[in-house]
Parts: structure tokens; sequence; C-alpha cells
């Protein structure tokens, strides 16, 4: 097992490699946009790597390599009856398999968060970012060359066919580990069809309720925020429950902040402000697109029972000055990560000071959440004796 130095320095290592292969990386992925010519231009964003992109993919690296080292830690200790120590201590899971799609940057967080963790990585990408994962990968693994590390701590799935995830999801005795990161569908996929044990991530039907105490001003920047400041990814809003006693003065105002975004609008919001009918599904979509689901609602018990009826546990928002309606909220919104007055765009792994993260699991056991380098060690225990037998 990899000492804390020498994870540290590999990181670092990987770090640099990253900046260093900037324009390898970035000519497979002009590549990759180039034959991705069937998704939406939001999507495409999903893929879009930049100078900038790289270098924030770097950075989050080295943010993993300042974190303390997860692996060994005494997690509880006492001694029993028979005076036998008993150590519950951090330890790896083993091989870790990402299943991902488009976001080439997945391969460079999960690698990293990874071998922090003291875990061997194993990625499949999709068909659309293959040749953006591929340059990126490379470059990690000259990383690890470079510190005299085994490459092979870094993997990746060159096929690219359905058959190929089918076979991670039941590689059982070789994969501890697998994470979904991706669509609805990858994400049922994995669930229904893994014999390995799998971490239910991603899927994000956000909410903000927009209470009848709500600041306007601070409403409307944070559903901009959490709206379109990046559209296509899973802590973005998609759903607007707005209370009764406001929306006549509110949904004006939210039309006009909100222009370029579709409103698909419930019948009662329709009443007050021009858009488009909503359908039933759209209350149970993710976007991942300039489109809000905008939805009426008689007080916070109804925008509790909406969200318990429609939420995936992602993330949910309340704005409003009322520090009990806030408290009531919090207390019973069943998410991931639950907000007062601030945007949901904040669940992501460097925010939480996670460095990165793995994923962002939707699910209660064992991890919840950003997933960082504790959300990637199991523990075992360890006990110490002088002889002791059992009576």
């Amino acid at each position: 097992m990899l000492t804390y130095d020498e994870k540290k320095q590999a990181l670092l290592a990987m770090a640099d490699a990253l900046v260093r292969n900037k324009d390898a990386i970035l000519l497979e992925n002009r590549k990759d946009l180039e034959e991705a010519c069937e998704i939406t231009d939001v999507m495409k964003d999903r893929l879009r790597l930049s100078e900038e992109r790289i270098v924030s993919m770097a950075d989050g690296i080295r943010r993993v390599a300042s974190l303390p080292d997860p692996v060994g830690k005494v997690l509880e200790e006492r001694t029993n009856e028979a005076g036998l120590l008993i150590r519950k201590v951090s330890v790896p899971f083993g091989v870790v398999a990402v299943i991902f799609e488009s976001r080439p940057n997945v391969a460079a967080d999960t690698a990293a968060l990874c071998l922090a963790s003291g875990n061997v990585s194993l990625l499949r990408g999709g068909k659309e970012s293959f040749r953006s994962c591929h340059a990126i990968v490379k470059a990690l693994k000259e990383g690890l060359k470079q510190v005299g590390l085994p490459d092979g701590l870094i993997n990746m799935v060159d096929d690219r066919s359905r058959e190929s995830a089918m076979q991670l999801m039941r590689a059982s005795g070789y994969v501890d580990l697998l994470i979904p990161r991706g669509g609805a569908g990858l994400i049922r996929a994995c669930v229904e069809n893994a014999t390995v044990p799998c971490i239910e991530t991603g899927t994000g039907i956000c909410h903000i309720y927009v209470d009848r105490e709500a600041d306007f001003d601070m409403a409307l920047s944070i559903i901009e925020n959490a709206k379109t400041q990046r559209p296509s990814v899973c802590n973005a809003a998609e759903v607007l429950l707005v209370d009764s006693q406001i929306a006549k003065e509110f949904l004006p105002l939210l039309q006009a902040r909100l222009f370029g975004v579709e409103l698909r609008l419930c019948e009662k919001a329709q009443k007050i402000i021009d858009g488009k009918a909503a359908e039933e599904l759209d209350f149970d979509t993710e976007f991942l697109d300039y489109i809000l689901a905008v939805k009426v609602v008689d007080g916070v018990e109804e925008a509790i029972s909406h969200i318990a009826a429609h939420s995936t546990h992602h993330s949910e928002a309340i704005i409003t000055e009322n520090e009990e309606t806030a408290a009531y909220f919090l207390s019973r919104v069943d998410s991931a990560a639950v907000y007062h007055n601030a945007s949901t765009r904040f669940t992501d792994g460097g925010e939480f000071g996670n460095g990165c993260e793995i994923g962002i699991s939707t699910q209660k056991l064992h991890a919840r959440g950003p997933m960082g380098l504790s959300e990637l060690n199991t523990y075992r225990y360890i006990i110490k004796g002088n002889g002791q037998i059992r009576g």
C-alpha cells in the first residue's frame, strides 16, 4: 500500500502532467466535439474542454493532494469485557469502477480520488468523450511513471460497446465498487443489472421553493444561477415552486429575469404569465437544458409534499426570510443536500472541500451527497488480545 507521501507526490505529478499535455488533450477533445453532432449545444458544453477547464482539473487534483490521508484512520477504539482492544480502521475498497458519459473531467477526478484513497481506478467513459478521456488518462499515467509508480493504478476500458459496460456491472471478484455517473438511463441500468456493489448517483431533479416571506431580489438571483449558470449538470434547478400568496407579483419578475429560459407552467401559473403548459412528466424530468418547470403551491407543506413525490433526493432549496419556515423545510425534505437561501449549484465535491468528487450519491447507504476520499474507504475491525478465548 502506498504511503501518504507517495500518493501526494503522484497526485502533484499527475496534475502537472495534465497541464503539460493540455494541447494534446484539447486536440482530442475537438475531435470528440466534431463527431458529437447528435447532441444538444448544452450537452456539448458538458463535453467541451478548454485550457481553463484543464487547469481547473489539475487544481482539483492538487487540492486532493493537500487533504489528510483517509486510509488507516482509527474510527473507533474500545476495550471489551474480555480485555480485547477493538479498533475500527478505514481501508480502501480495492478496485473502483466508474461508468460515465460525456464529461471528460470525470476521468481526472476519479483517478485522483481513487489514488488518494488507496484504490485502483477502472474508467469506462462514453463514446462521445472517448478521445478526450484517453488523452487525459495518458497524461495521468505519465505523471505516475514520473514518480516511479505503475501506471496500472489508473485503467481505462477501450471497448465502447454496451457489452463492456455490462461486463463491468457483473465483474464480481474483480470490481469491488461500481459508481455510475450519467443520465437516468445509465444509472437505472447499473442499479438493475449490477452484481457488484453499486452506488446510485447523479440524477438531479432539483427543486427551489420560493416562500411567501422570500426576499425577491435574492430569490431571482439564486434561481437564475441555479438554472442558467450551467444547466447541463445534475445540481442545476429543474423545478420551481412558488407560494400562491406571492405568485402574482413574483412570476412576472421571474419571467423577465429568465429571458431565454423556457418556462413550463402549471395551470395556476399560466393564469399569471405566458408560457408553455406543463405536462405531468415535466415535473419528473431532468431537463439539463434551459427549461424550468414552474408550479404554484399553497405554502410550505404543499411544497414539501410535491418534492417528496417528484424529487430524486439530490438537492433542494428554500428561499425565505422566516427562520422557522426554513427550519421546518430543512428538517422534512429528505434529500442529500438541502439549502436555505443558496443555490443548488453548490452541491459539488470541490465546493464542499473534497478537492473534487467521484459522484453525488442520491442513496443513503453507504455514502450520501458529494463523494470524496472518506466515501471511497470502507472499514474493518482489528482486534488485539493476549490469549483470550470465549467461554
